[in-house]
């Protein structure tokens, strides 16, 4: 009687098992996956021969050519068009404006002379001599939804405008990025010959010299007579005699040698996996990971030395392009019920661009994408977990457990918390269109030094790399994508999340 009772709990329990559970086997390709393959995808992507794979340079290139040969060699379908022709192909055009080096010059207020690269910085324009009336115009923004009318009564035709950085809600670097643009062409468009921006970020300004004084990548604006350029100069708002100069006076002179700009090309990298099931193949699971590093020397940003300045970005994000490339043979080979698009992306270092370009150009419908999954990382430093940005938003957790447990891995759900991660890699870029979108990141439970050991230092090369840990990281991405990929259910966001509002305009529900 025991023994039938126990039987029937048995089977029972068994009848209450995730259905993703009884998928767990060895049998799939992704526990088939060898650490000399995910090596040496790490030690080609990470060699000194690709010069940091920055962003429009030679080295980036190979890194693309590399990628897509790999989704040639394992099937993968194309769905990039060429424009002109009826051919397609792996490589997503992403076009971008170069810009030199901080330019000198002068901003006068009275007898207030502020200096470039001291007091204030030129975000755009060329060489410029201007002795202007100044007008101030608040935030500089216009949004009906949000009452900002920033411009109600102010004639700007032929003036220099002032604003504040940031918006009236926010004055996080985040916001200030996102909105500065904003704020140019909006003068531009009213006839403003120029704009200066009191930078009032909680980020002390020689960090921002140095992150915005050197080359500076931008998307394409297309064709520039639409938006006729103006000279753009962020100033040291904290520093309250710059800010309140320039208050005072109606007038100002506006000086600088300019910055000069180039047209150069970058590639997202893009293969599709056709699901397996009739019906749910028509959605997809889109995989991202960026491929692109900082360069060498100077471009780095941070110390190096003769011996060493190749800023080799193994963990940042070779670990995440090797992941990409471990699910595109696992997955290819045994396709799940759904669909996958596998995209390396390019220019994440200088902006998350890459993404931001793709979210704006999508190669197949956003709202048939279910979800999103994003490898990204500074470093790792715990081997036993993989940690997640936004485990408990996305309406994965149970797949990501799953799968990192099958591996021998414990997931961590958003470390550093204060660094506000979720938004800082590209999966923001699809999250903010609706799509659940989570990042997948080497071990870590805080933001400490045996990160910051690594992140953007020439010592981040293959040879610190643990290349056991590389594999069952790489291996636990690709059976995460699987699982969610063969939900009967799609993944949603958590009620009331930021991104919430956006998915329900997405998706229509």
């Amino acid at each position: 009687m025991k023994k039938t009772i126990l039987l029937i709990l048995f089977v029972g329990a068994m009848s209450f098992q995730p259905s993703f559970a009884q998928k767990k086997s060895p049998a799939l390709p992704e526990f088939q996956i060898k650490k000399s393959e995910t090596e040496a995808h790490m030690r080609f992507l990470a060699a000194d021969e690709l010069m940091g794979r920055r962003t429009g340079e030679s080295g980036n290139f190979v890194a693309a050519r590399y990628v897509a040969e790999q989704f040639r060699k394992l099937g993968l379908s194309p769905v990039t068009s060429n424009a002109g022709s009826n051919t397609v192909s792996y490589f997503q055009n992403v076009p971008f404006e170069k810009m030199g080096a901080s330019a000198a010059g002068e901003i006068i207020a009275d007898a207030e002379i502020m200096k470039a690269g001291e007091a204030w910085l030129l975000m755009n324009g060329g060489e410029t001599n201007l002795k202007a009336p100044i007008i101030y115009a608040s935030f500089g923004l216009e949004d009906a939804a949000k009452s900002w009318d920033d411009y109600k009564g102010l004639d700007v035709k032929g003036k220099i405008v002032l604003v504040e950085s940031g918006t009236p809600e926010a004055q996080t670097p985040t916001e200030i990025f996102a909105t500065s643009n904003e704020k140019r062409k909006l003068a531009a468009s009213k006839g403003a010959i120029g704009i200066i921006e009191l930078f009032n970020a909680p980020v002390p300004w020689n960090i921002v010299l140095r992150a915005f004084g050197g080359e500076k990548l931008a998307l394409s604006q297309g064709d520039a007579a639409a938006t006729p350029s103006i000279p753009h100069a962020w100033v040291n708002g904290k520093e309250a005699k710059y800010a309140r100069a320039l208050r005072a006076v109606k007038e100002v002179e506006f000086k600088t040698t300019g910055r000069k700009m180039q047209l150069i090309n970058s590639y997202n990298v893009a293969g599709l996996i056709q699901g397996s099931d009739p019906k749910l193949k028509d959605e997809y699971v889109l995989l991202t990971a960026h491929y692109d590093h900082v360069g060498v020397g100077r471009q780095g940003g941070q110390p190096y030395t003769a011996e060493d300045s190749i800023f080799n970005g193994a963990r940042d994000n070779a670990f995440g392009t090797v992941a990409l490339l471990t699910a595109a043979e696992a997955l290819s080979k045994n396709p799940p019920k759904r669909s996958v698009l596998i995209v390396a992306l390019t220019g994440e270092e200088v902006g998350l661009l890459g993404s931001k370009y793709y979210a704006a150009n999508p190669l197949l419908p956003l709202n048939k994408c279910i979800f999103n999954l994003n490898s990204d990382g500074a470093g790792y430093n715990d081997t036993t977990i993989v940690a997640v940005m936004g485990l408990d938003r996305t309406g994965a957790r149970a797949e990501i457990e799953t799968a990192s447990k099958a591996f021998g891995l414990g997931v961590f759900a958003d470390p550093s918390p204060e660094q506000g991660l979720f938004d800082r890699s590209d999966n923001v870029s699809f999250a903010r269109e609706g799509i659940p979108a989570p990042t997948f990141t080497p071990g870590f439970r805080e933001f400490n030094g045996d990160i910051m050991k690594n992140y953007h230092q020439v010592s981040d090369n293959p040879e610190t790399i643990n290349f056991n840990y590389l594999l069952k990281f790489s291996q636990a991405y690709t059976y995460t994508a699987r699982l969610i990929a063969d939900r009967k259910v799609a993944p949603q966001w958590s009620a009331g999340d930021k991104y919430e509002p956006a998915a329900k305009k997405l998706y229509g529900k």
